[in-house]
């Protein structure tokens, strides 16, 4: 399993991803989900993946052409005109991709190679764009009403979005707000796990403003963590007694 979240902010765009793929518990992996690419000054785009590990890295060297000669390469999200055709694009990609699969493996294989993207970026001289792909290869954008997207292990994590986000608050703010929304699904579920990729794209900057692996033995994450745990805690404490004798 996996856990993203595309997170769209008036500042610009927050992301992360973690890095577990299973197996099975004795068949534990770490893999990158979260892939970039990048024109300096003309365009930023960034994709996290979710679901099975063949079928994404497939859609991804598929977007690089690393089935040809490198000098023969050229990547196509590179060139589309608009993030609307670059989600387009990778739609595409991906339902084909499954449906070969599919295919491959025959008529019981329905379902085991499905995959979900978020893509989030922006083109020069237009506003920043946050997709969700479905594995059927239509997509939904992000807006108003729907600011963020999650993908893979989402229950436990989204309440504290839900909960905490603001449109209008800073990067710092919407980091802390996506670690701990990471720390519990972390806590409870291991099929999610650790490092953290972390992203932070400001709006009209075409690199990332922050960009950083967030490990276990980190001292800030350890620390948040202590103190999310230690603040519920807190709170719990501080709501009124149930009164057992009054019923």
């Amino acid at each position: 399993m996996t856990y993203c979240v595309g997170m769209m902010l008036d500042a610009g765009l927050v992301l992360m991803s973690d890095t577990r793929t299973n197996s099975g518990v004795d068949n534990i992996s770490t893999f990158r989900k979260m892939q970039s690419w990048s024109v300096p000054g003309e365009r930023m785009v960034t994709l996290m993946t979710s679901g099975n590990l063949a079928t994404t890295q497939a859609v991804v060297a598929k977007l690089e052409e690393r089935n040809k000669a490198r000098e023969d390469r050229h990547n196509t999200l590179l060139e589309v005109p608009t993030m609307f055709a670059m989600a387009e694009h990778i739609g595409k990609l991906l339902r084909e991709t499954i449906a070969e699969r599919d295919e491959d493996a025959g008529p019981h294989a329905s379902g085991q190679f499905g995959a979900t993207l978020i893509l989030a970026g922006q083109i020069k001289g237009m506003q920043q764009h946050l997709y969700l792909i479905y594995p059927e290869g239509n997509f939904i954008e992000a807006s108003f009403d729907t600011p963020f997207f999650q993908i893979g292990e989402t229950k436990y994590g989204r309440p504290i979005i839900l909960r905490g986000y603001d449109r209008a608050m800073g990067f710092e703010d919407a980091v802390k707000l996506l670690m701990v929304s990471f720390d519990s699904t972390l806590k409870a579920n291991l099929s999610v796990g650790m490092p953290l990729d972390l992203q932070v794209i400001a709006r009209d900057e075409f690199e990332p403003l922050h960009e950083i692996r967030i490990t276990a033995s980190d001292p800030w994450y350890r620390s948040l963590s202590a103190g999310w745990s230690e603040a519920l805690r807190a709170a719990l404490d501080g709501l009124p007694d149930y009164p057992f004798h009054a019923r």
